[in-house]
C-alpha cells in the first residue's frame, strides 16, 4: 500500500509517546536522589510531582496540539514535536537540579501530547471501512510502548541514571529523520480550518457530562478506578526498592511482565470471557480481581511471589473494556464521540491526581511517621477505591432496574 511508510512513522511516534514515562521510570528514584538528595520517601514525592506535571501538560495541550494540526497540518506539528522532544531528553540527561528535571517534564508532556494529531493523520489516510482497524493499530502501538519502555529503561538503567534519556533522545531524533523523508501532508485547503481556542480548550470535554443519560455513576466510577489503577506506574519503582530491594533492571522487568500479561488478557481472552460472563458480570468479576490483587500487593514481602501473582492480577483488566462497552451501548449513536472525549478527559484528570495521592501515601507509611512501616499501603488504598467502584456499578444496576 502506498502509505505504508507514513503509517509506520505514525505507529513509531505513538510507541515513543507511550514510552515517555516508562522509559525513565525505573531510574527515577536514583536520579532524583542523585540531583536533589534526601531519602527514598522524598524521592517518591518528587517522582509523583514530576509524573503529575507530565500528565497535566498532556491534558492541557492534547486538544491544543490536535487543533494546531488542523490549521497548520499534521506534518509540521508531529516533526516539530519530535525534534523538541529529543532536545528535551538531552537537557534532562545533563540536568543537575530537580528544577531542571521539572522543566523537562513540562516540555516533555507538551511534546508527547501528539496522539490526537497522530490519530487525525490516521483518519486522513484511511478509507471509511479501514478506520476502526487502523485506530486499533494505534492502540496496539501504545500498548507496545507501555511494555517496552520500562524494559528498555530498566536495562539501560544498569549503565547509569542518564542512559535512558540519551536513548530516548536518539529514538526521537531517528524518528524525526524518518518522518521528514516519508511523511506527506494530508491537510488540504478543503479540510483546513481556522484555529479556535474554544474548540482547543480541554474543559470542553467536560461540559456535556450531565447530558449523558443514566451514565453519571459510571463516569464517577471511571475516575475512581483510574486513580486506583494508576498506583502501578505511580509507586511501583519505589515500592519494589523498599519492599524487595529491586534495582532499576528488576523494576523494568516486572512492569514489562505486567504489561504483557494485560495485553494477552485483553487481546486474546476478552472475547471468550465476555461470551461466558456477559458485560455486567465481567465488570464485577474484574473489579473483585483488582481488589484481591491490591490487597495481596499491600502485604506481600517476597518479590518472586509478586511476579507470579502478576498473571492473576492481569485478569482484573477485563473490567475496563467491558465497562466501556456498556457505556457505549448506553449512549446514542450520535453521542459516541462526545462520550469518548468525556472519558478521555476523566482519565486524564485521574492520571493527574493519582501520583500525588499514591506517592504521599507511600511516603507517610515509609518515612513520614506512619503508625507502621508498610510500603504496600498505596495498594491497600487502591483496594478501597475499587470497592467503591463496585458500589457505584451496583448503584447503576439498581437505577437501571428501577427504570
Amino acid at each position: 500500500m502506498p502509505n505504508r511508510l507514513p503509517l509506520t512513522f505514525i505507529l513509531i511516534t505513538i510507541v515513543i509517546d507511550a514510552m515517555g514515562i516508562g522509559l525513565i521510570l525505573p531510574v527515577m528514584p536514583e536520579l532524583i536522589q542523585e540531583v536533589h538528595g534526601g531519602d527514598l520517601g522524598n524521592a517518591a514525592i518528587w517522582g509523583g510531582i514530576l509524573s503529575t506535571v507530565f500528565a497535566v501538560m498532556q491534558f492541557l495541550f492534547g486538544p491544543t496540539v490536535g487543533n494546531l494540526s488542523d490549521r497548520f497540518g499534521r506534518r509540521p506539528v508531529l516533526l516539530i514535536s519530535l525534534l523538541v522532544m529529543a532536545l528535551d531528553y538531552l537537557v534532562m540527561a545533563v540536568a543537575g537540579t530537580i528544577w531542571l528535571l521539572l522543566i523537562g517534564r513540562v516540555v516533555g508532556g507538551i511534546t508527547a501530547a501528539t496522539q490526537s494529531t497522530a490519530s487525525a493523520y490516521m483518519a486522513d489516510i484511511s478509507k471509511p471501512e479501514e478506520k476502526s482497524a487502523n485506530f486499533g493499530l494505534i492502540g496496539a502501538a501504545f500498548g507496545v510502548g507501555f511494555v517496552v519502555g520500562p524494559l528498555i529503561g530498566g536495562a539501560l538503567g544498569t549503565l547509569g541514571t542518564r542512559a535512558p534519556f540519551y536513548a530516548a533522545a536518539a529514538l526521537a531524533l531517528a524518528n524525526f529523520a524518518f518522518g521528514y523523508f516519508v511523511m506527506p501532508e494530508t491537510v488540504t485547503d478543503r479540510i483546513r480550518r481556522d484555529f479556535d481556542w474554544r474548540r482547543a480548550n480541554p474543559m470542553g470535554a467536560f461540559k456535556n457530562i450531565g447530558a449523558l443519560p443514566g451514565l453519571r455513576p459510571l463516569l464517577v466510577l471511571i475516575f475512581v478506578y483510574g486513580v486506583a489503577f494508576f498506583v502501578y506506574p505511580a509507586v511501583w519503582a519505589y515500592f519494589g526498592q523498599a519492599r524487595f530491594g529491586w534495582g532499576p533492571g528488576m523494576v523494568g522487568v516486572s512492569l514489562g511482565v505486567y504489561g504483557i500479561c494485560i495485553a494477552i488478557v485483553q487481546g486474546l481472552l476478552m472475547k471468550p470471557i465476555l461470551a461466558r460472563l456477559g458485560e455486567a458480570r465481567t465488570v464485577v468479576v474484574g473489579l473483585w480481581i483488582e481488589v484481591v490483587a491490591f490487597v495481596f500487593l499491600g502485604f506481600v514481602t517476597v518479590g518472586w511471589l509478586s511476579l507470579l501473582f502478576t498473571v492473576f492480577a492481569a485478569f482484573g483488566s477485563i473490567a475496563g473494556p467491558a465497562l466501556q462497552g456498556i457505556m457505549s451501548r448506553s449512549a446514542a449513536d450520535n453521542q459516541q464521540g462526545e462520550l469518548q472525549g468525556t472519558l478521555s478527559a476523566i482519565n486524564a484528570v485521574a492520571v493527574i491526581v493519582a501520583p500525588l495521592i499514591m506517592t504521599q501515601t507511600f511516603w507517610y507509611f515509609t518515612t513520614g511517621g506512619g503508625p507502621i512501616y508498610l510500603p504496600g499501603a498505596p495498594f491497600l488504598l487502591s483496594a478501597v477505591l475499587t470497592v467503591i467502584c463496585i458500589g457505584l456499578f451496583s448503584m447503576r444496576s439498581r437505577d437501571r432496574d428501577a427504570a
